[in-house]
């Protein structure tokens, strides 16, 4: 399949700005892959669709504040985006501003906009505007004090407050963006869940950047997906396994989640090493004898699970999600688990019917 598959007009005005005022809110779109139905809900109505045995699996990644100000010792100001923490405690980051070689240091701000002892050392210099930084302190403790919570590029007025940008449940700061399906929930809707008899199980993957990238490639099996730190505890892996073989159904809150909970089924199967050809190997039928249901084991380590048309699903039975940017790797998951057609038909009716899309937008449920 080629990218230009996944394409779709979207009208500007339908990119949410910001989140609704009441989280559980928003519209639902409920998508039922084995009659091909569209419906359409607000988010509350999510208790009428899981039921009790059912497991919902949600990622409890948690933004940190990213976005760090600076000046160089000209005076010049900079901007630095934290991507990835380092082996070594250095950090991968975006950093703006010109000319800024290895060697270079950068004096940070804290919020209200004074200079701080911490400076940051470009140690290498990588593609495009990324470099390597070595910081004189280390920012974990810091960075609530310095840091700014990075919001993506489509989204263009501030928020009222970063809690916003947060799920309800999050724990392990390390997300360059927010899982942003599980912004729906509030406390109140996972305590309902919990009396109707749903378990709820959390995984983490720490999403990076790339997640709004859109797949350049002219063949999507051409496209390299971003590596990302993902984990799933024996706990949970024990009580989800459970779960399935109650005959609950295993509901994935986000593609997050979803990436997650497949890894942990391929690991379980396994398959070691890069897991990005492995919907490519599905749709060849070479890995026919892996595809029925598959437990999940318990890891800790980098996914670069690709999903698209072709891949077979191994553990996970349904999915919460908002709307995706066209060509992206996340569109590409989700019409990979309702069926490519299906889905873009799906997207031509929020379109119509007004959905809110993207960060602070709509969900939909496919079941």
């Amino acid at each position: 399949m080629n990218s230009a598959d996944f394409d779709y007009n979207l009208p500007q005005e339908l990119i949410a700005q910001r989140p609704l005022s009441q989280r559980d809110a928003s519209r639902l779109m409920v998508l039922n892959r084995a009659n091909r139905q569209i419906s359409h809900q607000i988010f509350t109505d999510i208790l009428d669709y899981i039921q009790p045995g059912d497991v919902l699996v949600a990622n409890n990644s948690r933004v940190m504040p990213a976005r760090l100000y600076g000046r160089k010792p000209t005076g010049g100001k900079v901007e630095i985006l934290l991507l990835n923490q380092l082996e070594n405690g250095r950090w991968q980051a975006i950093v703006g501003g010109k000319r800024l070689k290895e060697g270079s240091q950068i004096h940070l701000l804290n919020n209200v906009g004074e200079e701080t002892e911490i400076v940051a050392t470009v140690t290498a210099v990588l593609h495009g505007s990324q470099r390597e930084l070595n910081f004189n302190q280390p920012l974990d403790e810091q960075l609530e004090s310095i840091g700014h919570t990075p919001l993506p590029p489509y989204i263009h007025e501030s928020l009222d407050g970063p809690e916003r940008y947060q799920t309800v449940y999050s724990r392990p700061t390390g997300s360059a963006a927010a899982p942003t399906a599980g912004l729906h929930f509030t406390g109140d809707l996972l305590i309902a869940l919990r009396q109707r008899g749903v378990i709820f199980e959390t995984v983490t993957l720490h999403v990076g950047l790339d997640t709004f990238k859109p797949v350049e490639a002219e063949e999507i099996a051409q496209h390299t997906i971003h590596s990302e730190w993902a984990s799933l505890s024996p706990e949970s892996a024990k009580r989800i396994n459970e779960a399935k073989l109650a005959g609950g159904r295993l509901i994935a809150v986000g593609t997050t989640s979803v990436r997650t909970l497949e890894t942990a089924a391929l690991r379980s199967a396994g398959i070691t090493g890069s897991l990005q050809t492995i919907s490519q190997q599905d749709a060849s039928g070479e890995t026919s004898n892996l595809c029925p249901w598959k437990p999940v084991a318990a890891f800790t380590a980098p996914t670069d699970l690709f999903i698209y048309p072709g891949y077979k699903f191994r553990t996970v039975d349904g999915m919460i999600t908002n709307f995706h940017l066209p060509r992206s790797s996340l569109l590409m998951l989700v019409s990979a688990f309702a069926g490519h057609e299906f889905m873009m038909a799906a997207y031509e009716t929020a379109v119509t019917k007004k959905y809110r899309f993207f960060s602070f937008g709509d969900g939909m449920l496919i079941a």
